[in-house]
């Protein structure tokens, strides 16, 4: 990468987006680690010499905000998510838990891309990462077993494609990570490390200008929708 890029991970200050943000420092961007809680973030963020900003993807006026402020984002990372409905099914789960769960995982993201694509676009240069699961993957099939968090990332999955195409020749990559089961508090079971993770969501974040777009990746191989 010839120049400094900023990269801005939204809900870095623990687990999986603590540890891209660290990844993503080691690698010489600048980086700013948002949460909802700035006190939260500004702790994340001195353990790496990275900037805290207080984000909340589901705040209309806190994103706006972040974009009018923060117009040197070059990288996107939206990694900010929750998992509601671990153990529900799709013909009981309560639908406020299904509206909560859009409400973050694919609301947020797409409300924080359409806040900082299009200073990319301007510019001529940018990487929008989405993060997703094979949860909901259609070639897989969508885990019944958590149906809100499920359909969260079928659509964002679906979003990935629209923006990469609604952009495509700009200059800006749009793709979706499955990164597989990490260790965090909402998979506390899982034998991958979110640092060893990080390494295949910064990679996309980082990738050249004949790299994909519109992709599912996983390892930095394209994955079946």
């Amino acid at each position: 990468m010839a120049a400094q890029r900023t990269a801005l991970i939204t809900g870095a200050n623990r687990g999986l987006g603590q540890a891209v943000a660290a990844e993503l420092a080691g690698r010489g961007l600048d980086v700013i680690m948002t949460a909802r809680d700035f006190d939260a973030a500004a702790k994340a963020a001195a353990e790496i010499g990275a900037r805290p900003y207080a984000l909340d993807v589901t705040d209309p006026a806190s994103v706006a905000r972040a974009a009018a402020e923060l117009t040197e984002v070059d990288v996107l990372v939206c990694n900010a998510g929750v998992l509601l409905d671990g153990g529900q099914n799709p013909l009981t789960v309560p639908l406020e838990l299904v509206e909560q769960t859009l409400s973050v995982n694919l609301l947020g993201g797409w409300r924080t891309a359409q806040a900082f694509l299009p200073a990319m676009v301007r510019r001529g240069w940018g990487r929008v990462v989405f993060l997703s699961s094979a949860t909901g993957s259609f070639d897989l099939g969508l885990w019944l077993g958590a149906p809100a968090y499920s359909l969260s990332k079928t659509a964002v999955n679906g979003l990935t494609t629209m923006l990469a195409r609604e952009i495509e020749g700009t200059g800006v990559l749009v793709n979706a990570v499955n990164p597989g089961q990490v260790r965090t508090r909402m998979v506390p079971s899982a034998q991958r490390g979110p640092e060893d993770a990080a390494v295949d969501i910064a990679d996309v974040a980082t990738l050249p200008d004949d790299g994909p777009t519109g992709a599912f990746l996983r390892s930095g191989k394209r994955i079946p929708w």
